[in-house]
């Protein structure tokens, strides 16, 4: 957070492809809910009019030359957040799943962690009961390695919905994973061997206001699988420098 006594700069990044249906809607709905925020999309080679959708809309839009996935988009937007002093990055999907409503408490919370992970699966009994067998099983596989090595109960480490403070998102900046899958979790073994507190707040998803989901059921498991590949490797990997770039 910011250490002087005012309020904390924060920059909600969208990462966007071709999601002209929806993405001024949620844009309109993030400023209505939350309108002290900055609005940043990232607009990931879309071939529709996303970026000039967004514009309309008064967000601020970075457009990439190609499609890099959701890992290349959100480390643009962190590197832009820390190069114009954010003090709090906050990542919210185009496609209307993510209710902003809910950024408030989601905010509330980097008083005891630098990342907090909006999280479906937050309930008692953590239901997975919506996911297929396959999926089901994997994302329990993912939380409970990620709940190992955070030392707190985290049920969904894949979702998207979440904020980080000026420590990550430095961090973040650097060391985002740009690969395409895998994102999400890797991001998350990063922050922790990084000496970064991760802790998760229950949240409502809603269904996609517009277009159409990018992964079929096989292209979901495939995500899962390269997932649970990229947490094997962020596990495995060296982070020496880690520590000192995050500072304090």
């Amino acid at each position: 957070m910011s250490e002087l006594s005012q309020a904390p700069r924060v920059l909600v990044i969208i990462p966007a492809w071709n999601e002209e249906g929806s993405v001024a809607e949620t844009i309109a709905e993030i400023r209505a809910t939350n309108p002290t925020v900055d609005v940043l999309v990232i607009d990931d080679g879309s071939t529709d009019r996303t970026a000039a959708r967004a514009a309309q809309a008064g967000a601020l839009v970075c457009s990439l030359p190609f499609n890099l996935g959701v890992g290349g988009a959100m480390r643009t937007g962190f590197l832009y957040a820390e190069r114009n002093g954010y003090d709090v990055a906050v990542q919210i999907d185009a496609d209307g799943q993510h209710d902003p409503r809910f950024v408030p408490a989601l905010l509330s919370r980097l008083g005891e962690a630098d990342v907090i992970i909006g999280a479906r699966f937050a309930d008692k009994d953590h239901s997975y009961k919506a996911q297929s067998g396959i999926r089901r099983v994997a994302m329990m596989m993912l939380a409970k390695v990620l709940t190992w090595m955070a030392g707190t109960t985290l049920t969904d480490v894949t979702s998207g919905f979440r904020v980080a403070n000026a420590r990550a998102l430095r961090l973040f900046a650097m060391h985002y994973p740009a690969d395409y899958l895998g994102d999400t979790v890797e991001s998350l073994v990063i922050a922790i061997r990084a000496g970064l507190v991760v802790r998760q707040e229950p949240v409502e998803m809603r269904p996609r206001q517009a277009g159409q989901a990018s992964q079929s059921s096989i292209r979901a498991a495939l995500y899962l699988a390269r997932a649970c590949v990229a947490l094997v490797l962020a596990l495995v990997r060296k982070w020496p420098e880690a520590n000192a770039e995050v500072g304090s």
